[in-house]
Formats: structure tokens, sequence, C-alpha cells
């Protein structure tokens, strides 16, 4: 198809084909969908820029452009969508020099973003109000999240093949498409298989819970379920418990950030929580480690001020 393409096709034409030629099929709804918004954005703020006009002048116009509505992470994330089909116009001879190099980020002020997590105590707050009675609950659900980590639509997808009771472990290969319809669908990425580690009071609560149904369907889908609809019911906890609300994303920054002021390692916690790098998890909990970090100067020089 983009052999077809000519130096004065219409730079979101191009996109829109590369899209479909590298990126259909192949990676994830979700992601698919974040290509096709760029798309549009592309249409809208260059709507009649060919490919041979596009330079680092305009190139770097599109992202000022779109930086005057969006944050600067979500400008970056624009421009890295933009870059691999740009990159490959300039090898086929369509864009004559790479218009991103040295392109420049900008965008608006973050908005404060609200309380992510719980400390521990609120979260044993949280826990104590929970109902569990001897069914699978939401209540259940939100345990689970609480104790693991794990993501919402990978919570949604456990099986009772997942539990592997005798080695404590609970294995995350699936999510579940709660978005559009439900069924099985992959992980993140290939870094979220993984094996999480769960508690014998977990071990024996699940075993009992799981025990009679069906080996390879959810545990905790019925029917259609909606994000906001667990959402509200851990609010509900929230208030009963009188500690700040978060949602269900937000259990599992509480689980992260816990294990971090615990003193497990960054790249323990990556792994437990399926990020593709520490990197991600670094900059995901960043003001936690700089809190640990200030901890860590205040030990070394105590630890220092004892060698006489």
């Amino acid at each position: 198809m983009l052999n077809k393409v000519k130096q004065t096709d219409l730079f979101y034409d191009y996109y829109a084909q590369w899209i479909a030629v590298y990126k259909q099929g192949a990676i994830r709804k979700v992601t698919m969908d974040k290509y096709l918004l760029t798309q549009r954005w592309l249409k809208k703020l260059a709507p009649e820029l060919k490919l041979c006009d596009v330079t680092r002048i305009t190139y770097q116009q599109i992202l000022n452009d779109y930086a005057d509505c969006h944050e600067r992470q979500t400008t970056m994330d624009f421009h890295h969508q933009l870059k691999g089909a740009v990159l490959d116009a300039v090898d086929e001879g369509l864009i004559e020099r790479d218009p991103t190099r040295k392109a420049i980020i900008k965008g608006k002020t973050p908005k404060e973003k609200k309380i992510k997590y719980l400390n521990q105590f609120e979260l044993h707050k949280l826990l104590s109000e929970l109902e569990l009675g001897p069914e699978i609950s939401w209540d259940w659900f939100i345990m689970l999240v609480a104790k693991t980590g794990i993501r919402f639509s990978e919570g949604l997808a456990i099986t009772p093949k997942d539990f592997d009771f005798s080695h404590q472990s609970l294995s995350i290969s699936k999510t579940w498409n709660y978005k559009d319809g439900g069924g099985f669908l992959p992980t993140k990425n290939q870094s979220s298989v993984r094996k999480v580690q769960i508690d014998w009071q977990t071990v024996i609560q699940f075993s009992e819970l799981v025990k009679d149904l069906p080996e390879d369907r959810p545990i905790f889908v019925k029917k259609k379920v909606y994000n906001s609809t667990v959402n509200d019911v851990l609010s509900r906890h929230c208030c009963s418990a009188n500690i700040p609300i978060i949602s269900v994303h937000g259990l599992r920054h509480t689980h992260a950030s816990l294990l971090l002021f615990a003193g497990v390692s960054i790249a323990s916690v990556a792994r437990r929580l399926g990020h593709a790098s520490m990197t991600t998890t670094q900059k995901t909990y960043l003001h936690i480690i700089q809190e640990l970090e200030s901890k860590d100067v205040d030990l070394v020089m105590r630890s220092l001020s004892g060698l006489t």
C-alpha cells in the first residue's frame, strides 16, 4: 500500500496508511485506539500539510499546537507515535530529512494529582471494612488487588486454575476485555506475564472460595463489568472507613508504595507489578523513592557518626 504513496500526498493520509500497514493487528486495541486518536489530531492540526513539506519547523509547529491543550507527557506520547511513521517516510525518500531531530517537547503544567495511594494504617482500615463472605464478591476483588497489586483487567481475568495454592502464587497471563463486551485478551506487555506470590491467609481464603467454580471461567465476572461499578463499591468502603477515596488502580499504587516503604527493591516491585522496565516504576513512584532516599541519608550519617 505504501509503495503507491507520493511526496505530494497529505501527511495525515500517509500516517493513516502507515497505521493500517504496520500497526493494525500487531498491537492491542487500547494501543491502536491511541494511534487512531493521534491520527485524528494530526488531521485537525495539519489538514493541508503534504509529505514533501514536512520539515523540522512544520513538525515542531504541530507539536507546539498539540502542546497548547495537553500536558508535556501527553505531548511526548503524541510525538513518539508520529515519529515511527515519519522515520519510515524518511527511509522511503518521501521526506528529505528527519524532521523529528531535536524536537522540543512542550506542554501545559500538569494538574494537581489526586491522592493515588493509602498509607498502611488507612489500608488496614479499608480491609477491615470489607464484607468477606463465603461467596465471591467485589469486596474479595478489592482485597485481592490490595494484596497483589494486579491491574483491574488482570484481576477480572483470573480463573480458579490461575491459583497455585501449594506454591502460594497467582499466575497472571491474560486480561479481561471489559470495555468491549468481555473475553480474554493478552496482557499489557510480555513483562506483565508473571507469577505473583500471595500470603497463606489469601491462599486459605481463595482455595475455599473457588473450589467448586469452573476451572477456566473468570471468578469475578458474572455479566458485563464496568470499572465504575467496582470503584463505587470501593468508594463506599473508603467513606465508611473515613479514609481518602481512591480508585481500584489506586489500590495498585498502594500495594507498590507499601512494598517500597518496607524496603523491597525497585527491581522486585517492578517484576511484581508487571512493569516493562524499572524506569516505569521509578517514574511512577519518584516521590516515594525521593522520600526513601532522604531517610537513607539520615541512616548513612548516623552510621558514619558511629565510626569513632
